[in-house]
């Protein structure tokens, strides 16, 4: 379980990270090179993702999804320094529930 949590992470601080230099150079005028950069962490970020242990690719994404909608949340309060209101939280952890039910639930496979 602690493998599966820390390659959502990785993938998640990849897909935010680069994205976030994508959005550095396209809306905030920065150098291409963030560009560049953003670029690649996003290509490492689709490979990351395939190192999960869980046997379906659209399972994977689909609990993915939850945990980069918490990181989301996350990065907007560390990075954009936008405190998330009650909501926000609320929304982010019910995610987080749908991947425990997503991954963990009971199945007869």
């Amino acid at each position: 379980m602690y493998r599966a949590i820390l390659f959502f992470l990785l993938a998640g601080l990849c897909e935010i990270g680069g994205g976030y230099l994508i959005w550095l150079w396209l809306r905030e005028d920065r150098s291409s090179l963030l560009g560049l950069f953003g670029g690649l962490i996003l290509v490492c970020y689709g490979v990351i993702a395939t190192f999960q242990t869980f046997p379906t690719f659209g399972r994977i994404y689909a609990a993915y999804g939850g945990v980069f909608i918490f990181l989301s949340v996350l990065w907007g309060w560390i990075v954009d320094k936008k405190t998330p209101d009650l909501y926000d939280w609320i929304g982010a952890f019910i995610c987080l529930f749908g991947v425990a039910v997503i991954l963990f639930a009971p199945r007869g496979q």
